[in-house]
Parts: C-alpha cells; sequence; structure tokens
C-alpha cells in the first residue's frame, strides 16, 4: 500500500502546479492501511484543513484508480506541531485510548499559548482568495512565484512586491492570498489589508480627531504584515504620500513583509513625491498581463468547480474566446450563465452563453461630459469655468483636451455636442482628440494620468 501512496502523489504531482504540490501534497505520509481506508499524516491541523477541503476528491479518485477497487484517506496530524481545530476533537475524542502504535496524544489540540484572536484592520481578507484557487499562467507567473515565497518566507530577499496590472486581472486575488497563507502558519501575525483610499481616510480621521500619534503607532509598531491596494489612487495627496513613506521606512527596516498593487508603477504615477517613489522602488516589480486562451479557459473550469456550475465544453471555450478583457469579466460571465439557467430553468448551453457575452460585452456604465469634466478638473487641478473660457495658457489647454479626448472615448456624444459643452469648434474638438492620442503612443506621463482618471470614471469616483 505504501507504493499505491507513492503512485498517487506521482499522478497528483502531475495534475497540480509545482508550488501546490511542494506546499499541501509532499508533505503527507503514509501511515497504514484499514480495510478500505489508507490512513496518511501530515505535519499540522492547517494542512490537513486545506488538503480535506481542496484534494479530498483528486486524492481519493487517484487512490482508488491506482488500487483498482474504491479506497479513501483518513488524514491525521502526526508531527512536532501537532495543532488541531480547538472545537473539533479529532477521531477519538479527547479521552479516547490510543490504537495500537499511534501516539497517545496524535490527534489531540495542542495549546497556543498567548496568541489572542486575530488582530486586524482594513478589510476582511475574501475566503476564496487564496493560492489553491488562483490559476497560474504565462501571463502572471512571475507575480505568483514571488508573492508565494514572500508568504512562505523561505527567501530573505522577497520583503516587498509590488503588483502592476489593469483592473481585474488578480492582483487583490493574489494579495490576499498572502495574508491567508501568512495567517494559516502564524496565527499571531498582525495583518493588515486596505486600499490607498481607506489609510487616507484613516489618517484625515487622525489628524481631525487629534490622534495622529496613535495612528502612527499602530502602523509602525502593531503591523506585521501590509497589503495595500490601488497605489494609484494617491496621486496628488501630498500629506498622506509623505505619511506613508515614512511608514514605510520604518516597516523595511523591520523586515516587515508589504505587498503593493497598482496600475501604473510608481514613478509613472503623476505627482507622486520623490520619497514615496524611492520606498515603493524597494520592492519587487512584478506585472499581470491579460491571460492568453489557454489560461482563460482554465480560469472558467477552476472558478465553475469551486461553484459546483457544470460548465460544458463548448461553453467553456466560447466563453474563454469572446470575454477577453480580464479575469473579473470571466468570473461576471461564468456567474451570468448560471444565475439564467437557475432563474430560467433553462440548461447552460451555447444559446444561453451568448446572450449573456452579448450583455457583457455591450455594458458599459453611463458617464457624461459634465462627470468627465469634474473630473479631469479635479485631477489636473483647472477650474471648469477656465476649462470653458477662452485661455491659451498651456495648462488649461491640456486639461481642455484630455477632458474632450475621454468624452469622445466614453460618450456617444457626436463631436458638436462635445465641443458645445467646452465652448469649442468642431476643427479644434478634432485636434485635440488627435493631439492626446498622439501623445499617448508616447507611454508618458499624460498616459498614466489618462488611465487613472479612465479607472476612477469606471468606477463611478467622479
Amino acid at each position: 500500500m505504501k507504493t499505491v501512496w507513492k503512485d498517487v502523489k506521482t499522478a497528483i504531482k502531475d495534475q497540480i502546479s509545482p508550488s501546490l504540490y511542494r506546499l499541501w501534497i509532499e508533505p503527507i505520509q503514509y501511515v497504514e492501511a484499514q480495510d478500505d481506508t489508507m490512513v496518511l499524516a501530515c505535519p499540522n491541523f492547517f494542512i490537513k484543513k486545506r488538503i480535506v477541503a481542496n484534494y479530498t476528491d483528486l486524492i481519493n479518485h487517484e487512490l482508488s484508480r491506482k488500487n483498482g477497487r474504491p479506497l479513501t484517506f483518513s488524514l491525521q496530524v502526526n508531527g512536532p506541531d501537532q495543532n488541531q481545530d480547538p472545537h473539533h476533537n479529532g477521531d477519538h475524542g479527547p479521552k479516547s485510548a490510543a490504537g495500537p502504535g499511534r501516539g497517545k496524544n496524535r490527534d489531540r489540540q495542542m495549546a497556543l499559548p498567548g496568541i489572542a484572536a486575530q488582530p486586524m484592520n482594513g478589510r476582511i481578507l475574501r475566503k476564496d482568495y487564496t493560492f489553491d484557487h488562483f490559476v497560474v499562467g504565462h501571463n502572471c507567473n512571475l507575480a505568483y512565484q514571488a508573492t508565494m515565497e514572500l508568504a512562505s518566507g523561505k527567501s530573505a530577499n522577497v520583503n516587498a512586491v509590488f503588483l502592476l496590472s489593469g483592473t481585474g486581472m488578480g492582483k487583490s486575488h493574489l494579495s490576499q492570498a498572502v495574508g491567508h497563507k501568512i495567517l494559516s502558519v502564524s496565527p499571531g501575525e498582525r495583518v493588515y489589508y486596505m486600499s490607498a483610499e481607506d489609510f487616507t481616510n484613516e489618517m484625515v480621521h487622525a489628524i481631525k480627531g487629534n490622534s495622529l500619534d496613535t495612528f502612527k503607532k499602530r502602523y509602525r509598531d502593531g503591523c506585521d504584515v501590509l497589503l495595500l491596494e490601488e497605489i494609484h489612487m494617491l496621486s496628488g495627496r501630498t500629506r498622506t504620500q509623505t505619511e506613508l513613506a515614512l511608514v514605510l521606512d520604518h516597516l523595511y527596516e523591520s523586515g516587515k513583509k508589504l505587498i503593493f498593487s497598482s496600475c501604473a508603477s510608481p514613478s509613472e504615477i503623476p505627482r507622486m513625491s520623490d520619497h514615496l517613489i524611492s520606498r515603493l522602488g524597494q520592492s519587487m516589480m512584478t506585472a499581470i498581463d491579460a491571460p492568453d486562451f489557454k489560461t482563460r479557459l482554465r480560469i472558467l473550469r477552476a472558478k465553475a468547480r469551486c461553484r459546483g456550475i457544470e460548465l460544458p465544453g463548448q461553453v467553456a471555450e466560447y466563453m474563454a474566446g469572446e470575454l477577453v478583457d480580464n479575469v473579473r469579466q470571466l468570473e461576471n460571465g461564468l456567474i451570468g450563465v448560471a444565475s439564467r439557467s437557475c432563474l430560467m430553468g433553462d440548461p447552460i448551453d451555447l444559446e444561453l452563453a451568448e446572450q449573456v457575452v452579448k450583455n457583457i460585452v455591450s455594458r458599459k456604465k453611463t458617464i457624461t461630459i459634465d462627470s468627465i469634466a469634474r473630473l479631469v478638473s479635479r485631477e489636473f487641478g483647472v477650474a471648469l469655468k477656465d476649462m470653458i473660457s477662452r485661455s491659451r495658457k498651456k495648462s488649461v489647454v491640456r486639461t481642455r483636451q484630455v477632458a474632450i479626448f475621454l468624452a469622445r472615448r466614453h460618450t456617444s456624444q457626436p463631436l458638436q455636442s462635445i465641443g458645445r459643452k467646452f465652448n469649442r469648434k468642431h476643427a479644434t474638438v478634432i485636434h485635440s482628440i488627435n493631439s492626446v492620442e498622439k501623445e499617448l503612443k508616447l507611454k508618458g506621463e499624460l498616459f498614466t494620468q489618462v488611465q487613472i482618471i479612465e479607472k476612477k470614471l469606471e468606477s463611478g469616483s467622479d
């Protein structure tokens, strides 16, 4: 039977990523066989919990296949750290006699001295945003490996990672996966997960409440892991940038673990202080690109399995071929197909998928010229009245041109209507659009500014 388990491990190794195999399957050891059950052992409760939740079906399937008849497994904790769920007494209960050849307290909970309830700051981690549920492709392999290294603590050279990608590519998933991994191994770690907007609001609240020293102390002395998202939202927020840079100075020096995410690299974010750019630049920069067709197909299938959705192969291939923008769009498509099938009582087939995909692709958030003008005015620091004036100042002209360009891209208004809004003729509108498009191709500062404004438009932050 020990040989059967070796064969099973070899088979599983070919079906999952190498990092997941090393993390969860490789540590499992054969103990003994009892009738139609193979008894296996793992080092601690956290690994046991993860294996039971995510790999039970796979292990049972391979056991039966390699054994030639139905065979299941039971998993016990067998190591120096025999941590077990405090609400669970093991297979035999806390006072049962140990079986032959087994340690008396093998399945007993070992106390975790000095560890109270987990102190958390910011947002709650999504329970499904773990490394187990992340599909790795060529588009994100480096980011995945870097965050895994940071979370496991195996490399002293990786203490900070900067995740760079567009919306819906998996930055949040990897960021939170780091938090889950660290907490699963070290429940006492103080993990802070939040957006740059959350950090700003908390700092402003502290200033108004005359408690800025308490705010600083909480991050400098009470944070072991900082997961900070949407760094690009700090553009132009001078006071927040200053405080964050000082916090990062201390966290870097203390060897704390840091994850940042943004749609632009620090040096490309407009109106970002040199001090903060320098601190963020100390992290390992990793980009996440849009997934290719094969990766999108694997993502769809993985998310369908996770949600218990039976997705026919033809439907999965169609959706992976049409929903090409990002991972979030794929997930929205999957949810849409499953929801419509459930509500209407229709089978999940190609016709149903085509209806859902058509709605997703054509769906656009309502954005008006006025909302664009307000946001551009605020981002560039130019008053609305100046944007529609006859001013030829360079800063005003550039701001006006960007607003006209975005109005053309994000609304269905004709050029004449856009021109009237900004008190400009048709030819001037065309010139503005062409000027901005030409400069965007250079991918300089304006390119990043426009990206940030567009993300705020899409999120309704106008």
